[in-house]
Formats: C-alpha cells, structure tokens, sequence
C-alpha cells in the first residue's frame, strides 16, 4: 500500500512538474530561444577558436574572429536566400497569371466531384481573399507591424552572436563552473564525461553542418536540371529542412513541387522532382549519414517525433530546428552518466537485445 502510494505521488509530480516546466519554456521563449541558439552554434565554432588559439591568436581575438567567421557565413546564407525571395516576388504577377488557369480548373473538378457548390466556394474566396484582407488592414498598422517584427528579428539576431563570442571566449569558466558542482572525488569522471559529451556533439554539429551544405548543392543541381524557378532557394531549404527527421524530406519534396510541376504544369519538372530527391536520399541515408554524421547521436524515431511534436508546441519552428540537437546533446549525457543510461539507451536507437 504504502509503495503504491509512494508510486502516485511520484507520477502526480512528474506531470504537474513537466506541465509546468513547459509552461515555463513558452513563456521564457524570448530569452530562452536566442540563448539555446548560441550554445548550439559555439559549439560548432569552439574547434575553430581553439586552432586560431594554436596559432598563436590571443584568446579573445580567436573568439572575436569566430564569431565573425559565422556572422559572415550566416549573412551569406540571408544573402542568398535574400535574392532567391526577391527574384520570386518580382516573378510574382507571371505565377499568378500560369496558376490561374490550374486554379480554375482546381475549382471546377471540386464543384464537380465534391458536394461543395458554386456559390459556396465564391463565398469561401470573398472571404479569405488575401488581397482584400490587405485592403482591409490599415497601412500604418501594417508597416508598423512589418518594422516591429523586423527589429524583432535583427535584435534575436545580435543577441545570438553576443552570447556566442562571450561562450566561446568564456568556456574555460562555464567548464570550471560545471566541475564545480560536483566532489573532488567525483570530479575526473565528470572532466571524461564533459570533454566526451562536448566532443560527440561538436561532431555530430558540426557533420550535420557539412551535410546541409552537401545536400543543398546536390538539389541544386538536380532541381535547376529539372527546371524549378527559384531552385536555389528551395533547395537550401529543403536541406535545412533536413534538420527535422521524416517531416523535413517530405515539406522539402512538395516546396520543390509546388516552385516546380505547379508552376509549370509540366510533368517533366514533377518526373525531375522525384528523381532528384529519391537519388539525394539514397545518398544521404547511405553515405552522407553514415561517413559525414555517423553514429554520433543516434536517435529512436519514435521520440524524435515525439520530441519535434513538443517543440512545436512550445518554440514553434525555431523550437522544431533546435530540437533534435538539443535532444542528440542531452542524450549523449545521458549515455555517459551512470544513473541515466536507462534513459540514453530508451531514446537510442540501439538494437533490442531482447525480444
């Protein structure tokens, strides 16, 4: 009786703690978000700021020409991506004109085959046209809107790359602050599993990193070859996308689908399509995955999506992006720390050894 007790108080504690502990995590978004973001890319630039280091660099230049090495690199990515949304919306007036007659023809086979109506999906447009939406939206509201989540963003933005400089040039701290909390005794076996978890997920970042410039050179050039408008575009975002297990390769597919076979209406494009991202994912299932990321961080599918699921509730897309590394970290500590390899070896992906 009394361990049944002891069992539900414990299970009580668990849900109205993790109820509350994700309740926390909305609301601290705003400073959470930026900050978990840095840690993620300073591990990524710690082994570059150690060599600059080796180099004879004085420290805090080696962690002030990190963070410009990423800056430079971040801006290159919005540069491009910049122009790719620039050349789309000047496009804008030619796609509307090619969709509009597979838009009516849409229509027609819906009033035909549905039980929906003519007068019914008139209603239906008048009522969530875009256009009239912006009509009636005051324009001062809007630009004010448009300038407030711009500033938003740049201010994001500037946090991330402060809070990388001051954790990369600060890290000896952070380190000795963590080997801190734990005894004397227990110390060496903390400095093994720190140095051990750092590394696996420097690699594992970093692998990731490689693929994602791997992959968008390979959409690239089989989505141009396929003739996709804005190919360049769609395909650094479907390899970010990739960074989102099993529902970042299929938003991927159909974003190329939609530049591409809906635009065109050719089924050239759409046989392109599918070709480029069926030999793409061959590739990066059998080689990229296996020889760039290896077995690093390897996770259960099964709460990878559980994981992806959660962090959409709680962050939205930057919470879905930083998911599974924040997970792939968290479950390296656990595999290293003896109490919670239960727990590392339910989020691995490691075989059953037991039937």
């Amino acid at each position: 009786m009394e361990r049944t007790k002891s069992l539900l108080l414990k299970s009580v504690l668990l849900i109205v703690g993790s109820y509350f502990s994700i309740i926390s995590l909305i609301e601290a978004k705003g400073f959470l978000a930026p900050l978990v973001t840095a840690v993620i890319l300073a591990l990524l630039m710690i082994p570059f700021s150690k060599k600059l280091e080796s180099w004879k660099f004085p420290k805090l230049l080696a962690s002030f020409s990190s963070t410009i090495v990423l800056l430079i690199f971040s801006m290159g990515i919005l540069s491009v991506l910049s122009f790719q949304v620039k050349s789309f919306v000047d496009d804008w007036d030619n796609i509307k004109e090619n969709m509009k007659p597979r838009l009516e023809s849409l229509e027609q086979f819906v009033i035909e085959k549905t039980w929906v109506d003519s007068e019914e999906l008139e209603t239906y447009k008048e009522e969530n046209d875009i256009s009239s939406l912006l009509i009636k939206t005051n324009s001062g509201e809007k630009a004010f809107e448009v300038v407030n989540r711009f500033f938003g963003f740049f201010t994001d933005a500037l946090l991330v790359f402060i809070y990388v400089f001051f954790l990369i040039h600060y890290r000896s701290r952070f380190k000795t602050f963590l080997l801190k909390l734990f005894s004397k005794e227990q110390q060496s076996n903390a400095k093994e599993i720190l140095s051990k978890t750092t590394q696996v997920a420097q690699d594992y970042l970093r692998g990731k990193l490689i693929l994602i410039v791997f992959l968008s050179v390979l959409y690239s050039i089989g989505l141009g070859v396929s003739g996709v408008n804005n190919f360049i575009l769609v395909s650094i975002i479907a390899a970010v996308l990739t960074l989102i297990p099993f529902i970042g390769n299929i938003l991927g597919m159909l974003l190329a689908i939609a530049f591409g076979f809906v635009l065109n209406g050719d089924f050239s494009v759409l046989i392109g399509i599918v070709i480029t991202f069926s030999i793409v994912q061959f590739v990066e299932s059998y080689i990229f995955e296996p020889y760039v990321v290896g077995e690093k961080v390897d996770l259960h599918p099964f709460f990878v999506i559980l994981v992806i699921i959660l962090a959409n509730m709680v962050w939205g897309v930057i919470g879905m992006i930083l998911a599974i590394p924040v997970f792939g970290i968290l479950n390296v500590v656990f595999q290293y720390i003896e109490p919670l390899k239960p727990f590392g070896y339910l989020f691995g992906n490691s075989k059953d050894e037991t039937s």
